[in-house]
């Protein structure tokens, strides 16, 4: 296919990448409520073969362009890096076929259409009425879905069972909801004023809303998961190379990955046997972390828990705000939420729309519990929110204008922002916030998770054997029970937690990695700096240097660290 370049396309860089988000979100509008940018759009994403080949054609328009666009200064240039580097990923993830089955228990198709809703404004008559059209459209959108998992079957390209089945679940769970499902119980929330034609209006939606999910459900489970038995949970290394590097913007060394991997898992694993014996004499981290459960800190209630974690974002920024960072008045809004049921188990944060009328949000799956201990929660919050992805995102949202808004939204690297995210776990560490009884338990507990991902991800996906030095297992073959077995062994968080994770790591290959490999590139180019500039390192300066960067693949994150 030859694409011809449109005389319109702008001549600079970054003009380009603007240009490229416009287009895109008039084609998606995913990312159209992501960003805030189409106010009454109440259209549903186009998931069928035709709207992933309308996505590769722009992708292919925008490449052909690249190549002619000005480069002005170092913002541009390392726009030009990024989105030549994205959009090739992207085509890659497409050409090889793996968009024919994507089914995932995080940020599925089935998902992301769940989750328009989340983002929606729903202040005024008006925004209600929006959300019914749009909830009356979910048909079109799981139709579109189905048409693109029937192709890929009609090609021999299936998601595994495990996924399969999963997904199953979740919508089950979904139909479940108050008032018949999950679509009737967000059209309830309508208030009173909205009017009884709209409210009319929104529950007829939510009903051939929640009459879809039931007819995907059954044609998952009916049609798809049959057909799908026998396709294995590993994808291999050709297509894990694929899914690596649209997740972390960096051609791997698997091997070196791995094997540094399992070193950050015994030098953690150490750090966490000494911290277990502060926590209750002569325990292991299991039992010391199985000790906070029961006898550490915890809130009772969700909506006491989501106010705590609000409290304490609340009190990062002020706090935060003028030692550590500069924080623009946009950004210092930020809201804990609690995750519709059906969620995968992990935590989540969505970023704020482009004007700041939709601030950043954090938000806790409960997973059916009512009380929560506290000691896990403490890291994984300044992950979520301050100084985490909240800080990050939002500074980029805020600076859009300056770079452009796809350096700074769209063309973000898993590797680049969770690398941050986890930095800044270590950071409150650094800085002395971890101070509640086990909550440095809880910091170590969740860095051994991300380096535990890494080693079972590519593990699992390539299976390679289990380093011979493993107290379990040793030598054999990684397999999905073997990789379960070795989590639960080197974790405090609940089964429940552990076993969606599994299903997340084989539903996704190459994101787990992306987090403890995106640190690494961080903490690499903290330390450059720190050594290039000596006595007149300034880590502030170096915070707010290092947020204006906008996206950058792990090929390039350290590097350019390094220079600030």
């Amino acid at each position: 296919m030859t694409t011809s370049i449109d005389p319109n396309t702008p001549t600079g860089v970054r003009a380009l990448a603007d240009d490229h988000v416009r287009r895109l979100a008039d084609l998606d509008t995913r990312v159209a409520t992501g960003l805030g940018t189409h106010p009454g759009d109440d259209r549903v994403p186009d998931l069928s073969p035709d709207g992933q080949q309308a996505l590769d054609a722009l992708a292919r328009r925008t490449l052909a362009a690249l190549p002619g666009a000005a480069v002005a200064d170092e913002d541009d240039r390392r726009c030009a890096r990024l989105l030549r580097e994205r959009l090739e990923a992207e085509l890659a993830v497409s050409e090889s076929g793996e968009n024919l089955r994507t089914v995932r228990n995080i940020f599925g198709p089935h998902d992301q259409v769940r989750r328009l809703f989340e983002l929606m404004p729903t202040a005024t008559p008006d925004d209600w009425a929006v959300v019914a059209r749009r909830m009356a459209r979910v048909p079109d959108a799981y139709r579109g879905w189905t048409a693109t998992l029937t192709e890929g079957a009609a090609r021999g390209l299936f998601a595994a069972p495990r996924q399969v089945a999963t997904v199953v679940g979740q919508l089950d769970e979904w139909l479940t909801g108050e008032g018949g499902s999950w679509f009737h119980a967000f059209a309830a929330k309508a208030p009173d004023g909205t009017g009884a034609g709209v409210r009319s209006d929104l529950a007829a939606a939510a009903t051939a809303a929640a009459e879809s999910v039931t007819a995907l459900r059954e044609h998952l489970a009916g049609t798809y998961l049959p057909a799908a038995e026998g396709t294995p949970d590993a994808v291999g290394e050709q297509r894990y190379r694929i899914g690596a590097r649209m997740s972390t913007g960096a051609d791997l060394d698997l091997a070196e990955a791995y094997a540094w991997g399992w070193e950050e898992y015994r030098r953690l694993d150490a750090e966490m046997r000494r911290e277990a014996d502060t926590v209750l004499p002569g325990a292991d981290p299991v039992t010391a972390m199985r000790h906070l459960d029961g006898n550490g800190d915890a809130v009772e209630g969700v909506e006491e828990v989501r106010a705590w974690l609000q409290q304490m974002m609340d009190t990062a920024m002020v706090e935060l705000d003028g030692t550590h960072f500069d924080i623009a008045p946009p950004v210092r809004a930020v809201e804990a939420m609690i995750a519709p049921p059906g969620s995968a188990a992990a935590p989540y944060y969505t970023r704020p729309s482009l004007d700041f009328a939709r601030p950043g949000r954090t938000w806790l799956p409960p997973m059916g519990a009512t009380r929560f201990p506290l000691w896990n929660l403490i890291s994984t919050w300044y992950h979520e929110g301050v100084p985490g992805h909240h800080l990050q995102l939002a500074q980029w949202t805020h600076l859009a204008d300056r770079l452009s808004t796809y350096q700074t939204s769209l063309g973000a690297v898993s590797g680049n922002i969770e690398g941050w995210a986890l930095y800044a776990e270590r950071l409150m560490d650094e800085l002395g916030y971890l101070t509640l009884p086990g909550a440095r338990m809880g910091y170590l507990d969740a860095q051994q998770m991300r380096a535990v991902r890494v080693v079972i991800d590519i593990g699992m996906h390539l299976e390679l054997q289990v380093p011979a030095d493993s107290p379990l297992h040793a030598g054999e073959r990684w397999t999905p029970e073997i990789a379960r077995a070795f989590f639960g062994a080197h974790s405090g968080r609940p089964g429940v937690f552990l076993d969606s994770e599994i299903v997340r790591y084989l539903g996704w290959p190459g994101q787990a990695i992306s987090y403890k490999l995106g640190e690494r590139a961080w903490l690499a180019g903290r330390d450059a700096a720190r050594a290039a500039r000596g006595a007149d390192f300034d880590l502030k300066s170096w915070h707010a240097a290092a947020l204006s960067l906008g996206s950058l693949g792990l090929d390039d994150l350290t590097d350019e660290l390094a220079r600030l």
